[in-house]
């Protein structure tokens, strides 16, 4: 697919790896409307103030970026929240948001999205933020890598169903990122020193690096289904390497 004149969505889109994505769209010749609570972004052509776990917001601000657009060919589906909570005293209310948000709201969006551009009458491309938390096994992040490894779920069948209609499904899974999100991580001392020396790259990345793969994949014709890690190969660490 040609950005070049491609109407786009993007969630999240106020802050980290949707902020940076708007950029890159934007650069690559799309016109782009942002969906997030927080309704601004300095160079998107317009914003919609909304809150992807509501089903009517997100059904109105779909219809709305639709309108402004004049139709749809590209949703980048980066609105997501994090937080933590061992098993054994699990936060159940912190759970139903993080899954509201990251999985269902998410599902929400591929759905609005996906209805626009059949209604729009041309092919297109969705793709979603997951995370390498999604197929890992971290202590403590049940309900977010629950909720990520969902989102990889509805991605894939998706992707089978929506085919047919000529619109791709694909993914991103990113690994450790200096987005808002991880900045948290800062108050878990030595954390950052650990997933640095862990990483192949030996460092962390950056929201533009994991925008630079969610525009990559939005321009191609010839895979969908897929989730990509964008870690920078920490995924590939393992405790048992008989060399570590």
């Amino acid at each position: 697919m040609k950005l070049k004149g491609a109407a786009a969505i993007v969630t999240g889109g106020a802050s980290g790896i949707g902020a940076a994505s708007v950029v890159q769209l934007k650069d690559a010749g799309a016109r782009v409307v942002v969906l997030d609570r927080t309704p601004e972004h300095p160079t998107a052509d317009h914003v919609v103030a909304c809150d992807v776990a509501d089903e009517e917001q997100v059904a109105s601000a779909v219809r709305e970026a639709v309108d402004v657009l004049d139709g749809l060919d590209v949703a980048v589906l980066a609105a997501g929240i994090g937080g933590s909570s061992h098993i054994r005293n699990l936060d159940l209310a912190q759970w139903d948001r993080i899954h509201a948000v990251n999985a269902r709201g998410a599902a929400i969006c591929v759905r609005e999205c996906a209805n626009a551009m059949i209604a729009s009458g041309r092919h297109g491309s969705i793709v979603a933020v997951t995370s390498i938390s999604g197929f890992l096994a971290d202590r403590g992040l049940a309900p977010y890598a629950a909720s990520k490894a969902a989102l990889a779920e509805v991605v894939r069948i998706a992707a089978r169903e929506l085919g047919p209609h000529g619109i791709l499904v694909i993914a991103v899974a990113p690994g450790t990122t200096e987005t808002p999100m991880f900045a948290a991580t800062d108050r878990n001392p030595g954390y950052r020193e650990r997933v640095i020396a862990r990483t192949p790259l030996g460092r962390i990345g950056s929201a533009d690096e994991v925008a630079q793969a969610i525009v990559a994949l939005a321009q191609l014709d010839w895979v969908t289904g897929q989730i990509l890690a964008v870690d920078g190969g920490v995924s590939l660490f393992s405790s048992i390497d008989p060399y570590e």
